[in-house]
């Protein structure tokens, strides 16, 4: 079959080198031509901008955007709309909005172009193990790229139709917070491991962990890796980013009025992790001080050898008054 692509990022690329794998003609593009190279080489056929997909691909078309999602996504979306012909297909496979999506389905239908939201999960390793894709639209222009979803996805059950306009993203969207729970409960788990003063080997847990346990997971697989390759995560700074998805969530959420505490906790402890030394802290600090006669620390004080300042479990903090709060 042959398909349009645009994007040829980490996961862009990676999915464009698994179509050629499974017979399909790819014409792609991006912005940059940085990587033209490495997409020619893979078996992709290079073209000069959107318009070119007119061109070189018979109608119905079918052309797969894979950028950034915000402004990148919609300036790319918008110029294929006007660009191809009506009855064309417009797949947008980045993390976008569900709610950016439900918009472009109800514009696409106006014009008319034919469009699928996919949420497209498995990173860089979706070359070798293959992608989870969650599709949202109308059920004729899904079928009609059931053998680009299945190359990709590796099988039948590595796809879905998950529902009309918008739901793939939707379905994304609550992936990532899920995604986001799991991380941060394994985190806490692991950082209760690494401070308990009993010499645990993490990566050895991890590994015993994926063999009959309940929490067992892909993540907890590549968590083996890491503790192998650095134990006590040494070279690393803890500051977590977040791409988009959990904020979305929490919004849904509270619109819905569907409690989800756990991921907000997940995302605001990445918002935690981004703050070396907190003003909120540093408040709470002084009020126990003042109300309790806590002890505090100032800010010339060095920095525990550890970094943790943490007591030893069960031990209470010296210095500290017995009236906690």
């Amino acid at each position: 079959m042959d398909i349009g692509f645009v994007g040829v990022g980490k996961m862009g690329m990676n999915m464009i080198k698994r179509l050629v794998k499974h017979g399909h003609r790819v014409f792609c593009t991006a912005r940059s031509a940085t990587r033209r190279s490495e997409a020619e080489a893979a078996g992709a056929q290079w073209v000069e901008g959107l318009g070119a997909f007119r061109t070189v691909l018979a109608a119905p078309r079918a052309v797969w955007s894979m950028v950034p999602a915000g402004s990148a996504t919609e300036e790319t979306l918008q110029a294929l709309a006007e660009s191809l012909e009506p009855g064309d297909l417009i797949v947008d496979g980045g993390n976008s909005d569900w709610r950016d999506s439900r918009r472009r389905h109800a514009e696409m239908a106006r014009r008319p172009r034919h469009f699928l939201d996919v949420g497209t999960s498995g990173g860089i390793w979706g070359l070798e193990k293959g992608y989870c894709l969650m599709i949202g639209g109308d059920a004729a222009a899904v079928n009609r790229l059931a053998p680009i979803f299945t190359a990709l996805a590796g099988s039948t059950d590595g796809w879905a139709h998950v529902g009309p306009g918008s739901a793939g993203h939707f379905v994304k969207m609550v992936h990532n917070a899920v995604e986001y729970g799991m991380m941060q409960a394994y985190a806490e788990g692991f950082e209760l491991m690494e401070r308990s003063g009993l010499g645990l080997d993490l990566g050895r847990i991890a590994t015993l962990w994926n063999h009959g346990s309940v929490v067992r997971s892909w993540l907890l697989e590549l968590a083996e890796g890491i503790f192998r390759d650095d134990p006590h995560l040494s070279g690393l700074r803890g500051r977590v980013d977040d791409s988009g998805e959990g904020r979305w969530a929490l919004e849904t959420a509270i619109a819905a009025e569907v409690p989800a505490p756990a991921f907000a906790a997940a995302l605001f402890a990445r918002f935690a992790s981004r703050q070396e030394d907190a003003f909120a802290n540093r408040f709470l600090a002084a009020l126990r001080h003042r109300f309790g006669g806590h002890a505090i620390t100032p800010a010339t004080s060095p920095t525990p050898a550890d970094g943790s300042g943490a007591a030893a479990p069960g031990a209470p903090t010296a210095g500290h008054s017995t009236n906690r709060a």
